[in-house]
């Protein structure tokens, strides 16, 4: 398989003090409508994954984040169409601004576990036991 075949796609699971996640959901007119995400988006030609994140969730959420504040969590791959999208998981404690909905529906802050509660595209949903995993090890 040639790269062109790959989408590579970058999202965040933004937390809050509590160990909340963030996630939004798809606006109508937009494939995929009405399910619940991570924010993020598609990495650009010649961008690097975390400065992708970085521009994505500025655009999306209106918030500013520093790139050493990214740090990788999960990583989740998922057929679309006659592609592959590889979808790249980080999670962020810090950033600067309050969470917008610019792109999205609505935004909901989710405990992990709480997230199986919501329907998600398909290469979201590895993502799940990742953070809960994450969230049980911190509650130790």
């Amino acid at each position: 398989m040639d790269n062109t075949a790959v989408l590579l796609v970058v999202a965040a699971a933004l937390t809050d003090p509590q160990g909340q996640i963030l996630v939004q959901r798809r606006p109508a007119g937009k494939a995929m409508a009405g399910l619940w995400e991570f924010p993020g988006g598609k990495v650009e030609p010649g961008e690097a994954p975390e400065a992708a994140l970085v521009r994505e969730l500025a655009e999306e959420l209106g918030v500013n984040v520093a790139t050493e504040d990214l740090t990788p969590l999960a990583f989740a791959t998922a057929p679309v169409g006659e592609r592959t999208l590889l979808l790249l998981l980080y999670r962020c404690d810090r950033w600067q601004g309050e969470p917008q909905p610019i792109d999205a529906d609505a935004l909901d802050w989710r405990r992990p576990s709480a997230l199986r509660d919501l329907a998600m595209p398909p290469a979201d949903l590895p993502f799940i036991d990742a953070l809960a995993a994450f969230e049980s090890r911190a509650l130790e």
